[in-house]
């Protein structure tokens, strides 16, 4: 049985009974989690079993079939994508979705909301996208442009970030960068964030509580550095994506 999630009044985000997949099939079920102002949340489970999927229904764009989320007390499970971003949810999907044809800081400035993240803030952050501003999102490397689609992601400056597989395909030291920049970012901003990636151990130290999903339900809830600590119950809810 999964451990129970924490529960507070003051909770930044609050998913009860959640159900949802895309037209009349579920793939999530019976999801239930508290997240904290400023907390992160580490997402795991081996490959097809509803993370994805769970991130796309917090920003309105599965088939909710049940269940409620709540973001700072309000119900927003009616509220369609682009709602929930101006309502504080940043999404930074797998395919990072950044503008081709525009530069570096075109794809940052087309999407600036007023707040602590500005451009200044983000050549801070990110020297490297600094150097590359005037470069096109299509002349960019992976890593690079991972980078652009987390950096567009906090212009928008969101109360609670969704990263979905951010170190995919890249090398280990621009991973080693984005993972470093993801906890700064964590430090300086104290944006709450929920990580999906598939390599547990890079990213549980990152984070308070861990998640992880078994054909679309819970099967463990707890704190990330109880799990990162437990080689066994690793091997078990992950196998070898706990390596």
């Amino acid at each position: 049985m999964p451990e129970s999630p924490r529960d507070s009044g003051g909770a930044l985000l609050r998913v009860e009974q959640l159900s949802a997949g895309w037209g009349d099939s579920t793939v999530i079920e019976d999801i239930d989690f508290t997240l904290e102002p400023g907390s992160g949340l580490a997402l795991l489970g081996r490959n097809g079993v509803g993370k994805s999927s769970l991130l796309a229904t917090l920003m309105g764009l599965t088939r909710r079939h049940r269940g409620s989320i709540r973001l700072l007390g309000r119900e927003i499970q009616g509220l369609p994508a682009h709602a929930r971003a101006q309502a504080g949810l940043g999404w930074v999907p797998q395919e990072r979705d950044i503008f081709a044809s525009l530069t570096v800081e075109e794809n940052l400035r087309v999407v600036a909301r007023p707040g602590a993240w500005d451009l200044a803030r983000v050549w801070r952050s990110f020297p490297r996208l600094h150097e590359r501003r005037r470069n096109l999102g299509n002349q960019l490397s992976g890593g690079e442009q991972q980078m652009l689609a987390l950096a567009r992601a906090l212009m928008l400056n969101p109360r609670l970030l969704l990263l979905d597989e951010p170190l995919e395909g890249l090398a280990p030291l621009i991973a080693q960068e984005l993972l470093a920049s993801i906890a700064d970012m964590r430090c300086e901003s104290g944006i709450a964030v929920i990580l999906v990636e598939q390599h547990a151990r890079q990213i549980l130290p990152l984070t308070d509580r861990a998640l992880v999903l078994e054909r679309g339900r819970v099967v463990h809830h707890g704190a990330s550095a109880e799990l990162a600590a437990d080689d066994a119950l690793l091997e078990r809810l992950l196998g070898v994506g706990a390596h």
